[in-house]
């Protein structure tokens, strides 16, 4: 039976982890689930995104997945936290919950992040509501309680990218703005986190905008080295991890759509499937 690694994400943001992941761990299979038919979660009610992302894990679940991942921050500050503590033993009925796990994107950034800083002054540029949740802001104290950080909520960010407009000329307003208001909140502020899986591409928009020699972090690397670092701590989770080098994509909406704009933030050809939920 293939029990591939799940990773999930609203929609397309979520396939620029999983890009870095199969690089690092392109011997395993994996499944990807985009929510394109709901998306964006970045607006959404706590309840309403807990209530979207319990129930495309269950699905991951149900598919034969024992590991997910939430390639999502919004999902993984606003849903991860009940999944795990209250979800797991129920949310898949005769599959062995307890043996399952839920991983999501912001604990491994967040681990990390204060190695990058210099001035102990760090940024978050991030979805409404990745930034309402303060969930970087708590999960960055426990790491690095002296570490000082700020938040920008970006909410044009994922429609520009979404919406094919991220390399063009009418982005730079918005990126400007952003960023602007973000280091305008410290002078400081040495290192930038893009804590939304969609901002990648607008990164050279994003570093024309940045003061010189200010670093600026994707996750996708980071999640995938913590992934390498989970499965050698956990054996008995990656010997439950099929290992085939197969690949597949999964969307709740259009399919000519998710293969279209899949590409781009994947970097390679997709074909997907349409999941009705």
């Amino acid at each position: 039976m293939t029990q591939p690694i799940g990773v999930f994400d609203s929609g397309y943001g979520g396939l620029t982890i999983l890009r870095d992941i199969v690089r690092k761990l392109p011997q395993y299979d994996y499944v990807y689930l985009g929510d394109n038919a709901r998306t964006p979660y970045g607006t959404r009610s706590f309840d309403t995104v807990y209530h979207y992302t319990r129930e495309c894990v269950q699905h991951l679940f149900e598919a034969g997945c024992r590991l997910v991942i939430l390639a999502c921050n919004t999902a993984s500050a606003k849903a991860l936290r009940n999944i795990q503590q209250l979800d797991l033993p129920t949310l898949a009925p005769g599959l062995d919950g307890p043996d399952r796990r839920v991983l999501g994107v912001i604990r491994p950034t967040t681990e990390v992040i204060g190695n990058y800083s210099k001035t102990g002054y760090v940024g978050i540029l991030a979805t409404r509501g990745t930034v309402t949740s303060e969930s970087y802001v708590v999960e960055i104290e426990k790491f690095f309680p002296d570490l000082a950080v700020f938040q920008e909520a970006c909410p044009m960010w994922v429609p520009l990218v979404e919406n094919g407009e991220y390399a063009n000329p009418g982005a730079d307003y918005f990126v400007e703005q952003h960023v602007n208001r973000l280091m305008a909140q410290s002078p400081e502020i040495d290192t930038l986190l893009l804590a939304c899986t969609h901002y990648p591409l607008l990164l050279d928009k994003i570093r024309e905008a940045a003061p010189p020699n200010i670093t600026i972090l994707s996750q996708g690397g980071i999640v995938a080295d913590s992934l390498v670092d989970y499965l050698s701590r956990h054996p008995e989770i990656d010997a439950q991890c099929s290992k085939h080098g197969q690949r597949s994509f999964l969307t709740t909406d259009s399919t000519d759509d998710f293969d279209r704009q899949a590409t781009i933030f994947y970097g390679e050809p997709v074909r997907s499937s349409h999941l009705a939920l």
